[in-house]
């Protein structure tokens, strides 16, 4: 009688142990880890589909390389900061400004394509904005100083083309059409000696805003 019951008792321990393990493993990750999933340092989430739908990846960071989480980008919903999305690795071609919100597809945030390959995190900022524009390249000719948003730039410049640009404070966005349209180039503090160094290969620039930390 008594091996019996201590027989039970093994077997139930051996059992309890086999549920724990079950347990653990049910945690573990693809690379054989527990995940800590935590929502503090959620940003910006990237669908693959329209809508919400389809493979998603969850980014908190500046990530210079996204082709890895996912093959085409259709719908975004940002949760916190300010964006930019460009679509090549490192950084390059077109670029995308979003703030906080849904996008469902796209032609939501001026899209060409679904193609979003790098992403940057503007960093945050609640100080004043200041930026000089120039007429020619290396801070030549005309100069304007502006501490506001410029829907059309021809009308306060005078010129449709920015050659070189100072930005002494804030983050900006400079865009090629007015009234914030067309393709969208984001300015972070720097000297910009020739319209290239912002990322473009034309100098017109058709209207610029100041990127809020909402």
């Amino acid at each position: 009688m008594e091996i019996r019951e201590h027989m039970e008792d093994e077997m139930s321990s051996q059992r309890k142990f086999k549920v724990l393990r079950k347990l653990m493993e049910g945690n573990k990750g693809a690379n054989g880890r527990r995940e800590q999933k935590t929502v503090e340092g959620l940003q910006i989430i990237f669908y693959e589909d329209n809508s919400f739908q389809g493979r998603s990846y969850e980014c908190s960071s500046d990530c210079p390389e996204l082709n890895s989480y996912f093959s085409r980008c259709n719908s975004i919903r940002v949760e916190n900061g300010n964006w930019m999305l460009y679509e090549h690795p490192n950084y390059k071609e077109h670029q995308y400004y979003l703030k906080r919100g849904e996008y469902p597809n796209f032609q939501q945030w001026f899209g060409y394509n679904d193609s979003v390959r790098s992403c940057r995190m503007i960093p945050q900022y609640r100080g004043s904005f200041r930026m000089r524009i120039y007429e020619r390249e290396d801070f030549r000719g005309q100069m304007r100083e502006f501490t506001e948003d410029c829907p059309h730039v021809y009308e306060e410049f005078n010129y449709h083309d920015i050659h070189s640009c100072n930005v002494l404070e804030g983050h900006w966005i400079f865009y090629e059409q007015p009234n914030y349209r067309g393709r969208q180039y984001y300015l972070r503090p720097n000297e910009y000696r020739r319209y290239t160094d912002w990322g473009t290969t034309s100098p017109r620039i058709g209207s610029f805003r100041r990127v809020y930390d909402y």
